[in-house]
């Protein structure tokens, strides 16, 4: 399986310059050949191949005065910058045939200079792990990176990325085999059904409830004072290009601090479990709800997709079952179901059977039981 590891960054201001300068010609190459397929297809065109992109916003696009510099950086960053593009419309278009899985994307859009988060990707050919830790990167230099932990094979590529509070970070992808869960020595317990809520965060089958943090609701004092600082600063000043620099730096601290409780309870959870069953949430839809801050906030599609590849990764089973599943209806005792209850009501008594629910507890091993089915 794939992986990325990422590490934090630090080029000197000679590498920051460089990066600059790679942001904006794969930006601007990004740019122009979309443009030219927009073009072709609203005259009726057929579709331009990346190859026939290549000869004309890459090689010849070089020797003209208006692209002169576009050959200051290196052209395997040109490249991947037309290979992710053409990776786009592909996953635009297995979207559109419903050939590709998951939720629909539509089709790429021109890049702006005044994004956050700016990104080149390179493969093998341009950059190199050299010791005493240092990455280098064509065109660029030897990058000073801070190793949290070694890689676990030679990355095929590396995404170096700009985020909007300005940390640089380098991504690299490696690929790995199955390996032992971390800081254990014993079997893995008994299979086990989250289930997901804002409440509590999760509620197993087992009866462990972990409560729900609430990164961004426990921020959001200092995070409207910065808010409130920056819609007050002149439009196009240093100062305010300062405030926003405070207030992206405080919304990362946020998501580092949200990925790395998510990091933990997954880890945990897999590790101590030979099975783990969750509910196919329909998020962008609770998303659109007056709980969307909160749901948001839980992010819980990064939670399952931790599980789902740390599963993978260690050997454990995983699936999600159907989200029209009625799990808070249905008494896990008898099978009967009770019918919709509003979320007031945290426990239950079944009127078939007389069993009385939790109502978490008894969503979960309902999740459990319908994991267990589908195998």
């Amino acid at each position: 399986m794939q992986l990325r590891y990422n590490y934090r960054a630090y080029p000197d201001g000679g590498q920051r310059s460089a990066l600059a300068r790679a942001f904006g010609c794969a930006r601007v190459v990004w740019n122009d050949c979309l443009r030219a397929r927009k073009e072709a297809h609203a005259a009726g065109e057929a579709y331009v191949s990346s190859a026939e992109l290549s000869r004309t916003y890459l090689t010849a696009a070089k020797q003209t005065p208006e692209r002169a510099w576009l050959a200051e950086v290196s052209a395997v960053v040109l490249q991947q910058s037309l290979r992710d593009l053409e990776a786009a419309y592909q996953a635009f278009f297995g979207s559109v045939n419903g050939k590709r899985k998951g939720p629909k994307v539509g089709p790429p859009r021109c890049k702006s200079r005044k994004d956050a988060r700016q990104s080149i990707r390179l493969n093998t050919n341009a950059f190199a792990v050299r010791q005493g830790g240092r990455v280098y990167l064509a065109k660029i230099g030897e990058v000073k990176v801070a190793w949290s932990r070694e890689l676990p094979a030679a990355p095929s590529s590396v995404t170096v990325i700009k985020d909007a509070a300005g940390r640089y970070f380098l991504s690299f992808v490696v690929q790995t085999g199955p390996e032992p869960p971390p800081d254990t020595d014993q079997q893995a317990g008994e299979p086990i059904g989250i289930d997901l809520g804002l409440t509590a965060f999760a509620v197993t089958s087992s009866g462990k409830r972990i409560d729900n943090p609430r990164f961004l609701r426990r921020a959001e004092r200092r995070l409207k004072r910065l808010q409130r600082a920056l819609s007050r600063k002149q439009q196009g000043s240093k100062n305010r290009a300062k405030a926003r620099a405070a207030l992206a730096r405080q919304h990362a601290k946020v998501a580092d601090t949200r990925r790395d409780w998510h990091h933990q309870v997954s880890t945990q959870l897999i590790r101590d479990s030979q099975a783990v069953y969750v509910e196919d949430l329909a998020v962008r839809g609770l998303a659109r709800t007056r709980l969307a801050k909160s749901v948001h906030d839980a992010g819980w599609s990064a939670f399952v997709h931790m599980l789902e590849y740390k599963a993978a990764r260690y050997g454990r089973a995983f699936a999600k079952v159907d989200r029209w599943l009625p799990s808070s209806q249905t008494c896990s005792a008898c099978g009967a179901k009770d019918g919709p209850k509003p979320l007031s009501v945290r426990e239950w008594t079944c009127t078939a059977c007389g069993a009385c629910h939790d109502r978490d507890i008894n969503a979960a091993n309902n999740i459990l039981a319908a994991g267990q089915a589908d195998r």
